[in-house]
């Protein structure tokens, strides 16, 4: 079994009766299921919705996962229905200390959950087993959470992409451009576009790209995040699952709910016309939609900078001795 990093091992484990965690797994179905089941059925009738499929298509987590509920790490769950759990990924029999007792290839057959010890997230076995996940996400959640916010984009990135329209087309093609694509067109010629965010930037329409201020790439992500960008305050929900299950599931919620309504303010502020959807736009071509735009944006940021710390917590606990040479690689 992997040696548990210090970090994890300071705190006694927290225990949950079955009583106790067994609510608090039905209530996370219900409260995924407010998003999953729309989306499920629109995909089984091979409809679309240009905001709500968004977490479930643009994002690897499906449905089926997020439903799964995790305490996190250090939390033994007791009782028989935990026996369960003992077929999921990374978790282990907990050993009486309330740690996890053997590694999943170590377990003898017919001991669990169901003998009275209780399951357990191995996190040992986790961070081993995730390690280059776990660096990757502490370089990014650190490195965003120690820079200033910008907030002078005014989500341009979303009309950058439709650059150019009658040429390239646009990625949503049932949506009406809002100012046609000419007008659209105008719009980015006339503003200077500041995008820090790489997985928004590699979107962009050909023509548009030279126009950004950077040139983000996948190797400058870990410089240019910062905490004031809507696309890296949204993907604080896959740091968040690719944190699964050492991450909360009360958490990774959040993170996706903050997601959520940040997609929703992305797309109302974007060139299309979602008038149809039931959503006015956020007129970011005028003074006033700016500063609409800009008073949102700060909203998001201050919950963000929240879970984002949370989120840090997580990854740096799993950061097992020797894993330092993450720092050395920034």
């Amino acid at each position: 079994m992997t040696a548990p990093s210090p970090a994890l091992s300071v705190l006694p484990p927290k225990h949950l009766a079955q009583d106790e965690w067994l609510p608090r797994a039905e209530a996370h179905r219900a409260r995924v299921e407010r998003f999953a089941a729309p989306f499920v059925e629109r995909r089984m009738a091979g409809k679309k919705h240009p905001i709500e499929d968004f977490l479930f298509t643009y994002y690897t987590h499906k449905p089926g996962q997020l439903q799964r509920w995790h305490p996190g790490a250090g939390v033994v769950l007791e009782g028989p229905a935990a026996a369960e759990r003992l077929a999921w990924k990374f978790y282990a029999p907990a050993g009486h200390d309330g740690g996890a007792r053997a590694p999943r290839s170590a377990r003898p057959g017919g001991e669990g959950a169901e003998g009275g010890s209780g399951a357990v997230l191995d996190a040992a076995e986790f961070a081993s087993a995730r390690a280059e996940a776990v660096r990757f996400a502490r370089i990014i959640l650190a490195g965003t959470a120690a820079r200033p916010a910008q907030f002078s984009c005014f989500g341009l990135h979303e009309w950058a992409m439709a650059y150019r329209s009658a040429e390239n087309g646009i990625r949503h093609e049932y949506l009406p451009l809002r100012l046609g694509a000419a007008g659209t067109d105008r719009v980015v010629e006339e503003h200077r576009i500041r995008c820090t965010h790489f997985d928004a930037f590699r979107f962009y329409a050909p023509q548009a790209a030279p126009l950004n201020e950077l040139q983000p790439t996948r190797e400058t992500q870990r410089e240019l995040e910062q905490p004031g960008c809507l696309h890296a305050n949204m993907d604080l929900y896959k740091w968040a699952y690719k944190l699964t299950p050492a991450v909360p599931s009360e958490l990774l919620m959040d993170c996706f709910e903050l997601a959520w309504e940040i997609r929703t303010m992305d797309m109302r502020a974007s060139p299309y016309d979602l008038s149809d959807w039931g959503h006015a736009p956020i007129r970011i071509e005028t003074a006033e939609g700016k500063a609409e735009y800009v008073r949102a944006q700060k909203r998001f940021a201050e919950r963000a900078d929240v879970l984002r710390a949370r989120l840090l917590e997580v990854a740096e606990a799993l950061s097992a001795p020797g894993s330092n040479h993450a720092d050395k690689q920034k």
